[in-house]
């Protein structure tokens, strides 16, 4: 199974394919990710990433749940492992 987390993009680092890449925020962590799939984006769009490559737009309202679900797990399972 492959999971790809929405992220904010904060600044194009290069525009030009096959390197376009852009630093993108995820919950307060930045990292460089590569654009080549979807160079249309822009700052403040949210982008799905998976193993360091945006692979599609989202809206903002559905990168809100995603996480919001994504929160979610993480606090189940931190619950179920205690005793």
């Amino acid at each position: 199974m492959c999971l790809a987390v929405p992220g904010c993009v904060i600044e194009w680092l290069e525009r030009d394919l096959p390197f376009a890449a852009a630093t993108v925020e995820f919950a307060g962590v930045r990292r460089r990710v590569s654009m080549a799939c979807i160079p249309e984006a822009l700052p403040g769009d949210y982008v799905l990433v998976h193993a360091g490559v945006a692979i599609s737009l989202i809206d903002a309202a559905e990168a809100g749940r995603v996480l919001a679900t994504l929160a979610e797990l993480a606090l189940d399972e931190a619950v179920e492992g205690e005793p």
